[in-house]
């Protein structure tokens, strides 16, 4: 599948403050819900699955869905859903179930806000970790403890 266009669709579902992707490009199936529920679980297709490739999600970095991919490893398809870090993970799909409401559409929601948030969260890089090293101070109370403990338990011995 090709790389969305870089300019946002008018019609487009809004996945964060820059991410979204083509209604198009969003696969439903409905299957009946399991679990307890009466006649309604027997008779009405309310459990949505929706599927929807990395690479349709328009908005995002390559550094962002790379990490969308890590993210959503449990949720990948496809024929490279098995190694998330890779380039071609970026072909596999992301799926979502959500059977928790009673509703076809209430479930419907719940996957694209399920997708939503998980976009959210790849699209903030993570922090840099700096380096640092502990102060004179914390390194002269860490080894008068240390002493202390030691003459503690020196105290100990000599009884």
């Amino acid at each position: 599948m090709s790389l969305p266009p870089s300019t946002r669709p008018s019609n487009a579902i809004t996945l964060g403050p820059i991410a979204w992707v083509h209604p198009a490009a969003l696969r439903f199936t409905y299957a009946r819900s399991g679990g307890p529920g009466g006649q309604n679980v027997n008779k009405v297709e309310s459990k949505a699955q929706l599927r929807v490739a990395i690479s349709s999600i328009g908005g995002l970095d390559h550094a962002a869905r790379l990490r969308l991919a890590r993210m959503a490893e449990s949720h990948l398809f496809g024929a490279d859903a098995n190694d998330p870090m890779s380039v071609e993970s970026l072909t596999a799909d992301i799926g979502f179930s959500a059977e928790e409401h009673r509703s076809q559409r209430a479930n419907h929601d719940e996957c694209i806000a399920r997708l939503h948030e998980l976009v959210l969260r790849a699209s903030v890089p993570p922090k840099r970790r700096r380096k640092t090293k502990p102060t004179r101070g914390s390194r002269e109370r860490r080894l008068e403890a240390k002493r202390i403990q030691g003459d503690k338990k020196d105290r100990r011995r000599n009884i």
